[in-house]
């Protein structure tokens, strides 16, 4: 497995496994515990999963050492604010079990984010979070908090696949030596995307598939991915990808695919409203 290492030092896993929208039942423990046996050592959730116990417990059930396993979660909009974001902080390491979180990130930026990036920069010089960033920020949303921030996040985790490619936020972050980081990577089951013919005729070449090219691709691209999915089959498949590199003309019809635009956009009015309304962290508590 290949690292990058982030502007802070910290050195992440370019590929990790995305937990998002697996329930906890059992399947969130189940799915992270095959993850880890197949190889991967980068397991992300959120406080808004409501799967971090079960993350935490496949983590300490899995026999492999704290220090080889890196863990993200993510702070909820409902505890924005310095004194919310430190008490949220502390919850998530309860639940997870854990004596730090590798990394640490504001899930949506709106409300006190300023605040709640205090209190994670207070958390990370405690040594209870080791690298801190954020999530769902356009150049728009990235202008108006970062200049307030006392130190640069380290990664900006946003929708990304071949069809989304975020161009100009690539050039702003590459700017800051901020690194992406891909929710979604394979198009939250775009079939589109999976059967385009530029993918599928790499993926014949390769005798891979459209998947399997796509993490490729953004891999390659340096951008950090997380492949969801609770069928052992697929995710031994999502981790396949390390055999075979896609040339430069490879990479360049790849990126030729880009429609700049995907399912979700944070700067539309009324997105922070629509989200506290869904998801309340402490309901299930």
């Amino acid at each position: 497995m290949d690292n990058i290492k982030l502007n802070d030092g910290v050195e992440i896993p370019v590929l990790g496994f995305g937990t998002f929208l697996i329930p906890a039942d059992g399947s969130t423990y189940n799915a992270v515990k095959e993850a880890l046996a197949s190889g991967i050592r980068h397991i992300d959730t959120a406080a808004a999963y409501f799967n971090e116990r079960e993350v935490g417990k496949a983590i300490r059930d899995s026999g492999i050492t704290r220090k080889e396993i890196f863990v993200t979660s993510k702070l909820w909009i409902q505890d924005f604010g310095y004194e919310g974001a430190k008490k949220a902080i502390d919850t998530s390491l309860e639940k997870l079990g854990l004596d730090y979180m590798d990394l640490y990130l504001i899930h949506h930026p709106y409300g006190d984010v300023v605040g709640a990036w205090k209190a994670m920069e207070e958390a990370k010089n405690e040594g209870k979070i080791r690298s801190i960033g954020v999530s769902n920020m356009t150049p728009k949303i990235w202008k108006n908090f970062v200049p307030q921030f006392e130190s640069l996040p380290s990664v900006n985790q946003v929708e990304y696949n071949p069809y989304c490619q975020q161009r100009e936020l690539r050039q702003l972050m590459n700017e800051a030596g901020v690194h992406i980081q891909s929710w979604g990577p394979l198009g939250s089951g775009n079939k589109e995307l999976l059967s385009d013919s530029v993918i599928t005729k790499i993926a014949h070449k390769y005798n891979k598939n459209s998947g399997q090219i796509i993490l490729r691709f953004e891999i390659q691209d340096e951008i950090i991915v997380f492949p969801k999915s609770t069928n052992p089959e697929r995710i031994k498949s999502n981790m396949d990808i390390f055999d075979f590199e896609l040339t430069e003309s490879e990479m360049m019809l790849m990126r030729g695919l880009d429609k700049g635009e995907g399912f979700h956009d944070p700067d539309a009015a009324g997105v922070e409203e629509m989200l506290l309304s869904a998801i309340d962290v402490h309901k299930k508590d």
